[in-house]
C-alpha cells in the first residue's frame, strides 16, 4: 500500500497491519484500524471521523464500497458498492452487493445480508439470518435451503486473502 490516499483527522490517522492489502485507489479517513489479512479493493472509502473503522482480521471489502464510522469483525464479506453507516457486522456475515445499511444496524454473526438489499435504521439482525428487499426482511438461514457455510468458507477460507495477494497491481 504504497499511494493509498490516507488522511488524518483531527489527530487520528488510519493503521493499517502489515499483512493487509489495501489499493492504492481506496480512501481511508481518520480513525481506521485494518487488521491481518484483510483486504480493502479500489475505490472503498473508510471514513472514521465521527466515529471510528475497524476492518477485522481476514475481512474483505469489495470495490467501491462506502463505510463509515462502523465496525466489522473478522471474516466478514463486503460486497462491491455496499454503504455501511455506523453499522456493527459480526464474525462470518456477508453484505451483497450494492446492499445499503442505515444508521445504528447490527448483523448478526454468519447472517447474509441480500444484493440490493435496504436495511432501515435502529435494525437488528439475529445471527445465522438471510435477509433481503427493500426493507429488509429477514429469514432464519435454516428455513431457506441456503448453504451458508460454503458460501463463507469459500470468501473466509483465505481464498479472498490468495486473490488479493495476486492483484499486485492494485495493492502495491
Amino acid at each position: 500500500m504504497v499511494d493509498s490516499r490516507t488522511y488524518e483527522f483531527e489527530g487520528e490517522r488510519p493503521t493499517i497491519d502489515e499483512t493487509a492489502r489495501v489499493s492504492r485507489e481506496a480512501t481511508l479517513v481518520g480513525d481506521v484500524d485494518i487488521r491481518a489479512d484483510a483486504s480493502v479493493w479500489p475505490g472503498v472509502v473508510l471514513r472514521g471521523d465521527i466515529g471510528p473503522v475497524r476492518i477485522g482480521r481476514e475481512t474483505h471489502v469489495g470495490d467501491n464500497a462506502t463505510i463509515h464510522a462502523s465496525e466489522l469483525a473478522n471474516e466478514v464479506m463486503i460486497g462491491h458498492g455496499a454503504v455501511l453507516n455506523e453499522t456493527t457486522v459480526e464474525e462470518r456475515a456477508l453484505v451483497g452487493f450494492n446492499t445499503t445499511v442505515n444508521t445504528d444496524v447490527t448483523i448478526g454473526s454468519g447472517s447474509i445480508v441480500a444484493a440490493g438489499t435496504v436495511v432501515p435504521d435502529a435494525y437488528s439482525i439475529p445471527p445465522e439470518s438471510f435477509v433481503r428487499g427493500v426493507p429488509a426482511e429477514i429469514t432464519p438461514l435454516e428455513e431457506t435451503g441456503i448453504d451458508a457455510a460454503a458460501i463463507h468458507d469459500a470468501f473466509a477460507s483465505g481464498e479472498y486473502t490468495n486473490l488479493a495477494q495476486r492483484h499486485d497491481e492494485l495493492f502495491e
